[in-house]
C-alpha cells in the first residue's frame, strides 16, 4: 500500500498528539500547565505555588519546552515560562489544544494537587 501525503500528514499530526500526551501524563507537568494557563511564571513562582523543588521543576519545564507546549522568555535573571499560543484554546484557561484534541481541566483540580504535595512538604501522610 502506497501512502498519500495527506495520510502521512495525518499520521504524523496523531504522533505529536501522542507523544504531547504522554509528556502530559506526569501529574507535575500536568499541574505546570495548568498554572500556566492562567499566567506566565517563573521556576521560583511555579516552586511556591505547587510546592515542587525548583530543581525537579526545571527538568519539567524542559520537558515540556521539548515537546512545545511552554516557552521561556528571559527577564533579567529570571526565565518566565508561558503555554505556547499554540497550546491555548481561544476564550478558555482550563484548557489544552494539543493538535488532535483538547485536554480541559476540572474546577478546583489544581487545589487537590496542592493540598497533597503541601502536606507531604510538611512531613504529613501521602
Amino acid at each position: 500500500m502506497r501512502w498519500t501525503a495527506r495520510q502521512v500528514d495525518n499520521l504524523s499530526k496523531k504522533l505529536d498528539c501522542a507523544g504531547k500526551l504522554k509528556v502530559l501524563s506526569d501529574r507535575t507537568r500536568l499541574a505546570v500547565m495548568e498554572v500556566l494557563l492562567l499566567e506566565p511564571c517563573s521556576v521560583g513562582q511555579l516552586s511556591e505555588r505547587l510546592f515542587v523543588e525548583q530543581s525537579l521543576l526545571s527538568h519539567h519545564l524542559r520537558v515540556l519546552r521539548e515537546a512545545g507546549l511552554v516557552k521561556g522568555d528571559r527577564q533579567g535573571k529570571s526565565v518566565i515560562y508561558r503555554a505556547t499560543e499554540s497550546t491555548l484554546v481561544p476564550g478558555k484557561l482550563n484548557a489544552i489544544n494539543l493538535g488532535c484534541c483538547q485536554l480541559h481541566f476540572e474546577p478546583g483540580q489544581r487545589q487537590r494537587f496542592n493540598s497533597r504535595t503541601a502536606s507531604q512538604a510538611e512531613g504529613g501522610p501521602e
